[in-house]
């Protein structure tokens, strides 16, 4: 390293991934800069409700600069974060070590026991991230849930979620109480039950509470609002990497130059940036592997919602997701809540219809529902007080499933699109979570004591399934033929660019993955050398 350069390292992206490679580099001496294309959130900057639009979605040209982005393939619809701190601003805050089973997946690249290698990142990141191994508190939701495991036979399966929040008294502020008074000061969970809108209290263990927190206290500068559009090899070495304002309709590009890039801007961010590179000739050489095993968690959104507001059942209380259970061996459940008031993702809310016929077959199962009860087809699909009457279920599989992503340049930009990948075509209905709302659903009107239904989602109704944990796509791998970075998560044919998010993650997890990319992370960062000492990692091979 040396002063020809802007920076030692410029970190693509906040999020998991990103906040480890900020942190950790500078922690080995590296002069690290860190661009967000999101904005930067004070606790009191988050929308109180999912209605504030304008704090809670992203949109930039629209002027909306919230946490929630909404992307669309044609197999998939894609829920994701922004702002400085990523997906941990909008997460619901669940921190599970994955099975035995995500492990073992052929896809992880030889020569390394994977459990074993990533067992002491994976304490780490517990530790960064504050993990209460079990959620604290039972309510009616938390038995509500127990219940419909029993009745579906796997109640020996259910437990307590672990959670990264903060359980001090309720609404008091503290010194910080994880990292001996080097972090910031917190304030006790509330269980208000909007942690995936922004918590408004402190007491969300947020990216920007722990890993970014610490980063900015040892020099890591941190340029929100800024959206990387090329990155560049420079002669000699280094890269050039481009900038705009993010949401501008004026575009007036920045270029800086850095010694390593680490593109670490979630799925998404990181499989469109390197796509478009490749299209355009910047990166050439990147991997034809490149949005090859895009996973999705093989996942659904499902969930069970009543007429009214169940008496005594306070549904909206608590922090997001608080328990689970197995379907199957390979079918993982949980309850999902938002808090009062948070009624804007109901909108994407409608009757249970199950897949595996055509859409008008599947149409004209929704207008048989109608017909047949209107008015409480009508009260069911209300928006009014949603989250307070009704249980989301987030199912998630392990299953060998996956898309390929490619880009098609449209009016003169790239933009990604979707094809069935390798394994068992990416499911558009899975009938185990349809089980599962269900089982909820007859729980919940047992406990409420007012009509209560099963419920799936718009986009279900049309084959295409909802994900927040969007995967893969640049994996690790043992060669470029097989992913697009190697076991230390340097690309392929450019050494000095590196990806460190959810796109290097190779299998389907099962569970939330954000403890799994923070120990990734964690794992590729301890393998980087203290600047200007010998690196030890062995040299690419191809």
């Amino acid at each position: 390293m040396n002063g020809r350069f802007d920076h030692d390292v410029v970190v693509i992206g906040s999020g998991f991934g990103g906040s480890v490679a900020a942190l950790r580099s500078v922690e080995k001496g590296y002069r690290v800069h860190v661009y967000e294309a999101g904005r930067r959130f004070a606790d009191d900057d988050f929308a109180k409700t999912s209605w504030d639009v304008r704090r809670y979605l992203w949109a930039p040209a629209l002027g909306c600069f919230g946490v929630q982005r909404i992307h669309k393939l044609p197999h998939v619809v894609i829920l994701a974060g922004a702002g400085v701190g990523g997906g941990s601003l909008n997460y619901a805050n669940t921190l599970y070590r994955p099975g035995e089973e995500f492990f073992v997946d052929g896809h992880w690249p030889g020569g390394f026991d994977w459990e074993q290698e990533l067992d002491p990142h994976y304490a780490t990141a517990r530790r960064m991230l504050g993990v209460v191994e079990r959620y604290p508190h039972t309510g009616p939701v938390e038995r509500i849930m127990a219940g419909a495991a029993e009745d579906l036979g796997v109640g020996d399966t259910f437990r307590h979620a672990p959670v990264g929040v903060y359980f001090g008294k309720p609404g008091v502020t503290a010194p910080d109480p994880f990292f001996s008074g080097d972090g910031p000061a917190r304030t006790g969970c509330t269980l208000c039950g909007n942690c995936m809108v922004g918590c408004r209290v402190g007491a969300k263990n947020t990216l920007a509470k722990n890993y970014l927190a610490l980063a900015e206290k040892r020099g890591v500068v941190i340029e929100p609002l800024r959206t990387v559009v090329d990155v560049k090899p420079l002669d000699g070495g280094g890269y050039a990497v481009t900038t705009v304002r993010s949401g501008s309709w004026i575009r007036r590009p920045r270029t800086v130059t850095a010694e390593q890039v680490v593109f670490a801007g979630g799925t998404w961010g990181t499989q469109s940036l390197l796509h478009r590179m490749k299209a355009t000739g910047s990166l050439p050489r990147l991997s034809e592997s490149l949005g090859h095993l895009t996973r999705t968690n093989s996942e659904a959104l499902d969930g069970a919602i009543s007429v009214a507001v169940p008496e005594k059942v306070g549904l909206a209380h608590g922090v997001a997701i608080t328990t689970s259970f197995h379907v199957d061996e390979r079918t993982h459940v949980e309850n999902v809540r938002y808090g009062p008031g948070s009624n804007l993702m109901g909108m994407l809310a409608t009757g249970l219809v199950d897949g595996g016929r055509p859409l008008v077959s599947r149409i004209g199962a929704l207008i048989v529902q109608l017909l047949r009860a209107p008015l409480t087809t009508l009260r069911l699909g209300s928006l009014r007080r949603w989250s307070e009457r009704g249980i989301i279920a987030l199912v998630m599989q392990t299953a060998d499933n996956s898309l390929t992503l490619s880009v098609k340049r449209r009016f003169g930009r790239y933009r990604l699109t979707s094809a069935q990948g390798e394994g068992e075509p990416n499911p558009s209905y899975l009938p185990g979570a349809h089980r599962a709302a269900r089982a909820i659903a007859a729980r919940l009107e047992d406990e409420g004591g007012v009509r209560t239904e099963a419920r799936g989602s718009w986009p279900e109704v049309f084959g295409i399934p909802l994900t927040a944990h969007f995967l893969g796509g640049a994996i690790v791998s043992a060669s470029p033929e097989r992913g697009v970075v190697d076991p230390y998560h340097r690309i392929w044919g450019y050494p000095g660019l590196h990806v460190v998010d959810g796109a290097a993650v190779p299998a389907n997890p099962g569970v939330n993955p954000s403890l799994t990319i923070t120990a990734m992370a964690e794992r590729a960062m301890a393998r980087w050398p203290q600047r200007g000492e010998q690196d030890s990692r062995p040299p690419q091979s191809n």
